[in-house]
């Protein structure tokens, strides 16, 4: 298995883990806080998918389709304080749209060289992810933290603990 592989098959088991997670939330259950202030589900899936998209395209631009207009500011840090279900999309088109994006950045992953990897990141997110392999791993790294809140608002919910 190459690297380029193992980097895509992670990913790609990174987002069954999430979906696993939130399989048998509804979208009211998607904005329950597990604490005043923490982040509801609805919010963190917009929030993953406008940094994966950004990240990704920041290091290769294009690499992934462009959100739908409007998209990325529903998700903006201010927005994360909003319970209003009319704010933020059905869990539905979040899934599907999540889905989409990691698609897109397992097929971005399978597509990149040895050389590609070893590029260095330029700007603000170089001193996390100094190379584009790097910028790949941290996508399953950011969706496995999120999982882990989302493990805490299952258990406030009363639903059976998973992992």
């Amino acid at each position: 298995m190459t690297q380029q592989e193992l980097i895509a098959d992670n990913l790609a088991r990174n987002l069954e883990m999430l979906n696993w997670t939130l399989g048998d939330f509804t979208d009211q259950e998607m904005l329950t806080r597990p604490v005043p202030a923490a982040n509801h589900a609805a919010w963190q899936l917009g929030h993953l998918i406008t940094a994966e998209t950004s990240l990704i395209n920041g290091v290769t631009p294009g690499a992934l389709p462009e959100l739908p207009a409007g998209f990325a500011e529903k998700f903006s840090k201010d927005k994360s304080k909003s319970d209003d279900p009319k704010a933020f999309p059905a869990k539905k088109e979040l899934i599907e749209l999540l889905t989409k994006t990691r698609q897109k950045t397992v097929a971005w992953a399978k597509g990149l060289s040895d050389a590609d990897l070893a590029k260095p990141v330029i700007g603000n997110m170089q001193q996390m992810c100094p190379t584009v392999a790097h910028m790949a791993l941290l996508q399953i790294g950011h969706i496995a933290m999120h999982v882990g809140q989302f493990q805490v608002i299952r258990r406030k919910l009363g639903k059976p603990v998973l992992f």
